[in-house]
């Protein structure tokens, strides 16, 4: 019977993740990893062809994990209410997954591999970014029968912009969002979704 690997990809991506929320993506060098895990360098390098390919599995993984559970919140019925539940999404998940909060919202997407992205990376990223556009664009249509450029702005600033912006100064304070938070990105994403739900938006859709 094979011997089970004693340094699963996992916890290798899970001890690098640590060390990038902690104190940045450079910090995560391929021996600060090992000293994390207490294993020697080769046993990274046999799981990662390289320190890029590593981290950029760790940014991927941090924002395709978002990705997924904000998308699916934001697909929920009725339209409306899913959109104010995604706003309030975003604090709510800095709470509980601080770490892949400061990986995605506090270091870009460079930051973790420099220069051209390995194949199979850059077409995860790829269809990352396709999946977030595809979902608000259906979350706009579901919610206003409209996904102009106009549209797709007020909802993304709704859900997306103002709840960023909300809980960016917290995480960089190293601090969990207050309550207030979550009562201001309300507010904010209410005020935002009326401009496309309230009866001028609709008679702006009738004259189109």
């Amino acid at each position: 019977m094979p011997r089970q690997a004693a340094f699963h990809p996992h916890l290798i991506l899970d001890a690098a993740s640590r060390l990038a929320a902690r104190d940045g993506p450079a910090a995560a060098t391929i021996a600060r990893i090992a000293g994390e895990l207490g294993a020697p360098t080769g046993s990274i390098y046999h799981r990662f062809a390289s320190r890029d390919v590593l981290l950029g599995e760790v940014w991927l993984g941090a924002a395709e994990a978002f990705q997924r559970d904000f998308g699916a919140v934001l697909a929920g019925d009725p339209p409306r209410e899913a959109a104010l539940a995604a706003a309030a999404f975003v604090p709510a998940r800095v709470r509980r997954r601080a770490d892949e909060a400061r990986l995605r919202l506090l270091h870009r997407r460079e930051d973790f591999l420099g220069g051209a992205w390995p194949g199979e990376l850059a077409a995860r990223a790829r269809a990352l970014q396709r999946a977030a556009v595809a979902g608000l664009h259906e979350a706009c249509q579901r919610l206003c029968g409209r996904a102009d450029a106009e549209a797709l702005r007020v909802l993304r600033f709704a859900v997306v912009d103002a709840p960023l912006a909300a809980v960016l100064p917290h995480l960089h304070a190293r601090e969990a969002p207050p309550p207030v938070v979550d009562a201001l990105v309300r507010a904010s994403a209410e005020a935002a979704l009326a401009m496309l739900t309230g009866p001028q938006s609709r008679r702006r859709a009738q004259r189109r």
